[in-house]
């Protein structure tokens, strides 16, 4: 008759025991060769909040499902080790994510996080002041550290099951490992509680999750057609647009280049007052008004970085404006006066543009480059311009 010792483990707690010893595994081995790449960047990220969820739920299936107790052969010395390995395995398994996700919070480079590039998770609250500073240099310390205190727990781990595996009569290994290293016996009772441990585990970190979505995106009014006034000798005079713009064709694209990679995008809110005419270039004059926070490049991680505050800070600041003057006559078409208003940054830069007009249709293709550097965007983490391009 075989004792209870040799119980093995529930299949959950099996199932939860390697999974997240090979999530571990990866998670350090990514730690160690992440670099500068943005993709594994966002791996380790999303991996270390899905150990953080799993290591809730598997504490609440081991509350709702205890563990079988060791084999009676084991001295009490031994056992005793093998509490604290475990204890400080658990801890680590909450610390080191939870440390991550302080210092993703307090980075001096505004990255958000993009659980494997589909869910927005938020920063922890409360740490906007402490980017860059003395408590991020200690949490990153820790964060690393502690991967090297984990590896030393995982070979005393290793290295008790292989001894007790040897000198235990019963051992150990098969517990975990089920037909690998003789029979065992099926737990004394049968696994319950999935859906309390996984789903309370879920609904924590979702509500964490949905938190920005609770709290709302603060609304901004509607665009409205930009007032166009041009300089007189008697001050300035408001001038009535002569021309209709056509969403369904019209577009503000821009582009960059983020870690050698180039990426183009386009603002989705938008509207533009024109009032010009070919044969009165000192008088024609074109309004611009653009919602940062509206800007699409078909990269979610993109497109949410760029309304962070170091970038577009499109909370603060919903509206953009373009001022377009100064127009002239060139060799191979037009070129106007371009000021750019951003984040109360205001750059002025040439826009050479082709216009074709045929019949009431015209159209209009022109472009220009603007420093980042004079308006502030990405200034905090990248003023070098080592990951993305300047202009």
């Amino acid at each position: 008759m075989q004792s209870s010792a040799s119980s093995r483990y529930t299949t959950v707690a099996i199932l939860l025991h390697w999974i997240m010893a090979a999530l571990i595994l990866f998670m350090i081995w990514l730690g160690w060769n992440m670099e500068d790449n943005v993709e594994r960047f966002q791996l380790h990220k999303s991996i270390g909040i899905t150990i953080l969820v799993l290591t809730v739920a598997r504490v609440l299936w081991r509350w709702i499902n205890p563990p079988p107790p060791l084999p009676a052969e084991i001295p009490p010395r031994d056992k005793m080790l093998a509490e604290l390995v475990q204890r400080g395995f658990y801890a680590l398994m909450v610390l080191l994510p939870l440390l991550g996700w302080f210092l993703v919070s307090t980075a001096k480079k505004e990255v958000p996080t993009l659980l494997f590039g589909v869910v927005r998770w938020p920063h922890l609250p409360f740490t906007a002041s402490l980017r860059g500073g003395t408590l991020h240099e200690v949490a990153e310390f820790l964060h690393s550290k502690g991967a090297w205190v984990m590896i030393i727990l995982l070979a005393l781990h290793v290295a008790g099951a292989v001894k007790h595996e040897i000198s235990a009569e019963e051992g150990v290994l098969k517990r975990m490992l089920p037909g690998l290293f003789g029979q065992v016996k099926p737990p004394a009772r049968r696994g319950h509680g999935f859906f309390t441990a996984f789903g309370g585990a879920l609904a924590f970190f979702g509500i964490i999750a949905a938190a920005p979505l609770l709290k709302g995106t603060p609304e901004t009014p509607p665009l409205t057609e930009p007032q166009l006034e041009t300089p007189t000798e008697a001050g300035t005079a408001t001038l009535v647009p002569n021309w209709d713009i056509d969403p369904a064709t019209s577009e503000i694209r821009f582009s960059g280049i983020y870690e050698g990679n180039q990426f183009t995008g386009t603002f989705q809110d938008w509207t533009a007052a024109v009032h010009f005419d070919p044969d009165d270039l000192p008088g024609s004059v074109i309004e611009v008004q653009v919602k940062p926070g509206t800007a699409k490049t078909g990269n979610k991680l993109y497109d949410d970085s760029l309304k962070e505050g170091e970038w577009f800070d499109a909370e603060t600041y919903p509206v953009a404006k373009v001022h377009l003057g100064k127009f002239e006559k060139t060799d191979d078409g037009y070129r106007a006066e371009a000021t750019l208003l951003l984040k109360e940054h205001a750059a002025s830069m040439p826009l050479n543009f082709h216009l074709t007009i045929d019949g009431d249709t015209a159209t209009f293709d022109g472009k220009t480059v603007f420093s980042r550097k004079v308006l502030d965007l990405g200034q905090s983490s990248d003023p070098g311009g080592d990951w993305i391009n300047d202009a």
